[in-house]
């Protein structure tokens, strides 16, 4: 299967893009790794994080093949371009960056890129986006079933305070995936026990699939 086919197939099919961003490499690896033994088959590693590209390319080496690996936080094409040489398969913007978009456009990754009004999200969907991040999401799934009212042909996924109790609302708005962070990747604080994040992600997925119906 064509790599950004995969890709999309990865996420559409969850529904899911688990946001890593965390306070180091070791920690991040520890809780991806605990989140694909959950069943978790897109991982976004933010930028931000202290040796994301490393942490990419040591993910993406290991299970590429069945997991889509992807970086956050990407907002430039130089920082595009590190990601995908590090093994990226998918970049993700907070904001909508046409030099991220073009650099994903250029090598045939999976593009999701923020934004927030009806305006940007169509603007976005515009320049090439293949997924549009609705940044920030707390308005709720109510502005997302209201924008894709008159916007129903674009993929959208909220990304920030979605979690296992409210996600039957955001895909009964009419979006295509979700992000979910902290609730997944922080349960193994305080005592670093990750077999609680792999639990996490087993629970997110299944309340994903029983909001889907």
């Amino acid at each position: 299967m064509n790599a950004k086919l995969r890709t999309l197939t990865n996420i559409h099919s969850t529904g899911t893009v688990v946001i890593v961003r965390l306070d180091d490499a070791d920690e991040a690896l520890r809780a991806s790794r605990a989140a694909i033994e959950g069943g978790v088959r897109a991982i976004e590693i933010t930028l931000s994080t202290e040796g994301a590209l490393g942490v990419i390319e040591r993910l993406a080496n290991k299970y590429g093949s069945e997991v889509s690996i992807g970086a956050g936080t990407v907002i430039d094409e130089p920082m595009a371009y590190a990601s995908v040489s590090a093994g990226a398969s998918f970049v993700v913007s907070p904001n909508l960056s046409r030099a991220m978009l073009r650099a994903a456009n250029r090598y045939q990754v999976v593009s999701i890129s923020g934004a927030y009004s009806p305006t940007e999200i169509l603007e976005t969907a515009e320049e090439g986006a293949d997924i549009v991040k609705l940044f920030p999401a707390d308005a709720g799934p109510d502005y997302a079933k209201a924008v894709l009212a008159p916007l129903s042909q674009i993929a959208l996924m909220p990304a920030g305070g979605v979690d296992e109790h409210n996600v039957e609302d955001w895909f009964a708005a009419g979006v295509c995936a979700v992000g979910v962070g902290s609730s997944i990747t922080k349960a193994a604080r305080p005592d670093g026990d990750y077999a609680r994040v792999t639990t996490a992600a087993q629970r997110f997925l299944a309340a994903v699939e029983a909001a889907r119906g």
